[in-house]
């Protein structure tokens, strides 16, 4: 299930509505923010790392999901809104390191989502889809020389 731009637009209202609460003018705080997908209301939920709930919305898109896992869609539209929204996102109050990390309905973390590091770079798991493949064949080229 391909995002519309609707989906897109519903998830970055959300961001922006947790940004709100850590303007960037406010003393940091430590936290990460928790990201949660309720397939049968098609809600998504975020909340600090007490659990306390910042904001919730009904992803349209998500009411009546045509994929058998949702979470990965979701995902997907939830990284692209971040990034549509990183200058917000990286002038958040909050101490750095911190991430979005997306839930499972049991609140276990199932993926770190977007992380916020002056010093580290996370990469996708699509760009690193076939690098072990491509190492082997370095070093077996590398080893025939």
């Amino acid at each position: 299930m391909k995002a519309t731009q609707l989906t897109i637009q519903q998830i970055q209202r959300a961001i922006r509505k947790v940004a709100d609460k850590f303007q960037p003018t406010a003393d940091p705080v430590l936290t990460d923010i928790h990201l949660q997908v309720k397939p049968e209301s098609g809600e998504l939920l975020a909340y600090d790392d007490e659990m306390n709930e910042l904001t919730r919305i009904v992803v349209d898109q998500w009411l009546e999901p045509t994929e058998e896992d949702l979470y990965d869609a979701a995902a997907v539209a939830i990284k692209q809104s971040i990034n549509g929204l990183r200058d917000l996102i990286e002038g958040m109050s909050i101490l750095h390191p911190f991430s979005f990390v997306m839930m499972g309905e049991d609140g276990e973390t199932m993926s770190d989502i977007y992380v916020v590091d002056d010093e580290t770079l996370i990469l996708d798991s699509e760009l690193l889809k076939g690098l072990d493949q491509e190492l082997d064949d370095f070093l077996k080229d590398l080893m025939a020389d």
